[in-house]
């Protein structure tokens, strides 16, 4: 009997493009920051409760959409397997994730221009990891 298999470059290339997707994520997000904070003066700052002010600095930034762009990639690996509507339900997760992200800044940021900074590096992140990442969906 005679099988083939199918070679690993998709799965290479499908790789290097949401590492690329992540990237992107990272770099939407430190340029929204240093337009934010360097070149238009806002104070991206924060304060939980009655805790002390805290101000987001580039290596948060950085961090934190490095690590929830990853996890997404790592939903949709999962979802991949489990599912034949793995983009739909991707992008549905992902899009709620973001709308659920902007109750933090509406919450716990100190001035409106932190509000409306962190609301536009959320969208602006938002924007450019899901429908990057839901292109490279593939159907199971």
């Amino acid at each position: 009997m005679l099988t083939t298999t199918a070679p690993a470059m998709p799965a290479i290339r499908q790789g290097r493009v949401r590492a690329l997707c992540s990237a992107g994520g990272v770099l939407a997000a430190a340029l929204a920051w240093i337009v934010e904070v360097p070149l238009l003066g806002i104070h991206l700052t924060f304060r939980f409760g009655a805790g002390h002010l805290q101000t987001i600095a580039i290596g948060q930034v950085i961090g934190v959409t490095a690590a929830a762009s990853l996890l997404g990639w790592l939903l949709l690996a999962l979802l991949e397997r489990r599912t034949p509507h793995a983009r739909l339900l991707w992008t549905s997760i992902a899009l709620a994730a973001v709308a659920a992200s902007l109750a933090l800044p509406l919450a716990a940021a100190t001035t409106i221009s932190a509000v409306a900074g962190l609301i536009v590096m959320h969208l602006t992140v938002g924007a450019v990891v899901i429908p990057a990442m839901a292109h490279t969906a593939r159907a199971r």
